[in-house]
C-alpha cells in the first residue's frame, strides 16, 4: 500500500512538473473567469521599425528653444492569421532587463509565447478592430503579452509599441516620456491605419478596422492613453515641467486648457484601458482635465499601489471622470503591478536584485490569477464596445465580489476583488 501510495504522489508531482513546463504567459489556471480563454483565431506576430518625424527634441531643449528630430518607434503587432485553429507553436520574446548599474547590472531574459512570427494575417471583410497598448515606464512592448496574444486570438489587431527613451534598454529622463507617450500613441493608430488600408502594400492591408480602436495603458502607459482620450493635464503640471524640459513648453500641447489641444479628440477611439495610471497625486490633472474623459473607460488597480496611488491616485481620476461611462476593477490588497507579465525566469535566481523580480510581481496575488483576470474584464469591456458583444452581464454585477459570485467565475473563485461602475452626469 505506501510503495502504492507513493507511485501515485510520483505520477501527480510528475504531472504538475510537466504541466508547469508546457505553461505559457496567459493560459487560463483552472480557476480563470470565462472570457479568460483563447478565441477561436491561431496568431501571428510581426515587429516594425517605425519612424515619427520631426519631433521635439525635450532632452536637448535649452533656455526655451527645442531642438527636433526623427524619433524612432518599435512596435510588435499580433493579429488573427490563416494558420489552422488552435495552433499551439511557441514563440519567444527577448526582453532586456534594467541597463545596469553597479547594483543592478544588465539582465536577458525571455517570456514564452504561443504565436508564429510572420504567419500570413487572415483577412476579413471590414478588416478586425484595432488595440493600441502602451506600457509603463520602464517597460517594453513584451510587457504584456498575455494580454495581446490573447486579444488577438479574438479577432483584434494588436500593436504594442516600445517607447524610445521608456524601455528597459534605452532608459533616458523622465521629461521624454511626459512629453512623448500620449504622441506615440496618436501616431501608432495613424500608421497602423495606414498600413491596414486599401492602398496599403504591406502583408496587413486590409486587416485593420483603426475606425473602431481601443487603447489599453499601464502606469506610464495610463497617463498617456487618458491623455490622447481627453483628458487633459492642468496649467499647473505643465508649468512644472517647463523647470525640468530646459525651459521647453512642449507639454502644453497636452493641457486641457490649449485649443490645439481641444481639436485633437480621436472619434476612432472607442474604449479606453488604464491599468494603474500614474499622475494624480503629482497633479496632472485637475477637475476641469478630468471632465475632458467622455470615451468608456475601464480602470483596473490595486488598493495599495504604492507608484500611482490609489484613493487619491487611480481612484480619484475614476472619480473625477464625470462625462465617462467607466468602470474601476480593484484587486484588493494589490500594489501597483496589476497589469504585467509574471516574473521571469530569470529574476528568480540567486543573488538577482528584487526589484527585477518586483517589477513583475504583486506581493499578495499570483500574477497569473490577475492576468486571467484581466484577459476577463477586457475582452468583456472592449467587447462591448468594439464588437457589440453582449458581454454586459460579465461587467454589470455587484461590487463586492466577497458578497455574491461574480458572473463568468468558477463558484467559490470570485474573492478579494471590487467592482464599481458609474454613468456619464450629461
Amino acid at each position: 500500500m505506501r510503495i502504492y501510495t507513493v507511485f501515485i504522489s510520483l505520477f501527480f508531482i510528475g504531472a504538475i512538473q510537466i504541466n508547469a513546463q508546457h505553461f505559457v504567459y496567459g493560459d487560463p489556471l483552472p480557476d480563470a473567469p470565462e472570457l479568460a480563454a483563447r478565441g477561436e483565431y491561431s496568431v501571428g506576430v510581426g515587429t516594425y521599425d517605425l519612424v515619427h518625424l520631426n519631433q521635439i527634441d525635450i532632452l536637448n531643449s535649452k533656455d526655451g528653444n527645442d531642438p527636433y528630430y526623427d524619433r524612432p518607434l518599435t512596435i510588435e503587432i499580433w493579429y488573427p492569421s490563416t494558420l489552422p485553429k488552435n495552433n499551439n507553436t511557441i514563440t519567444y520574446y527577448d526582453v532586456m532587463g534594467t541597463r545596469g548599474d553597479s547594483l543592478r547590472p544588465i539582465l536577458p531574459f525571455q517570456f514564452k509565447g504561443r504565436a508564429v512570427r510572420d504567419a500570413v494575417p487572415l483577412k476579413k471583410e471590414g478588416g478586425f478592430p484595432l488595440v493600441v497598448v502602451s506600457h509603463g515606464y520602464v517597460g517594453s512592448r513584451y510587457l504584456m503579452t498575455y494580454l495581446t496574444e490573447n486579444l488577438a486570438s479574438k479577432g483584434y489587431i494588436v500593436a504594442a509599441i516600445d517607447h524610445t527613451d521608456s524601455t528597459f534598454r534605452d532608459a533616458n529622463a523622465f521629461q521624454s516620456t511626459l512629453l512623448n507617450r500620449a504622441l506615440d500613441i496618436r501616431f501608432v493608430i495613424d500608421q497602423m491605419e495606414k498600413l491596414g488600408n486599401a492602398s496599403s502594400k504591406d502583408a496587413l492591408k486590409g486587416t485593420v478596422d483603426a475606425g473602431n480602436t481601443a487603447i489599453i495603458g499601464y502606469s506610464m502607459g495610463g497617463f498617456g492613453v487618458l491623455n490622447v482620450a481627453g483628458a487633459g493635464y492642468s496649467d499647473a503640471f505643465a508649468a512644472f515641467t517647463v523647470g525640468m524640459t530646459g525651459g521647453s513648453k512642449a507639454l502644453a500641447i497636452h493641457s486641457a486648457s490649449n485649443p490645439e489641444y481641444q481639436k485633437l479628440t480621436d472619434s476612432r477611439i472607442k474604449a479606453v484601458v488604464a491599468l494603474a495610471p500614474w499622475g494624480m497625486e503629482r497633479g496632472v490633472w485637475d477637475a476641469e482635465g478630468l471632465k475632458g474623459l467622455k470615451t468608456p473607460t475601464l480602470f483596473i488597480a490595486g488598493s495599495e499601489d504604492d507608484i500611482s496611488g490609489y484613493e487619491k491616485g487611480i481612484k480619484a481620476i475614476y472619480e473625477g471622470t464625470i462625462n465617462a461611462d467607466r468602470y474601476l476593477l480593484t484587486y484588493k490588497n494589490a500594489r501597483h503591478n496589476v497589469a504585467p507579465n509574471p516574473p521571469p525566469l530569470a529574476s528568480l535566481q540567486t543573488g538577482v536584485n528584487i526589484n527585477e523580480y518586483y517589477r513583475y510581481a504583486d506581493a499578495t496575488w499570483d500574477q497569473r490569477r490577475i492576468n486571467n483576470i484581466n484577459q476577463h474584464f477586457i475582452t468583456a469591456f472592449i467587447g462591448v464596445h468594439l464588437k457589440q458583444k453582449e458581454y454586459q452581464k460579465f461587467l454589470n454585477l455587484s461590487s463586492d465580489s466577497n458578497q455574491k459570485n461574480w458572473v463568468g467565475f468558477k463558484p467559490r473563485s470570485s474573492t478579494g476583488m471590487e467592482l464599481l461602475h458609474a454613468i456619464p452626469i450629461e
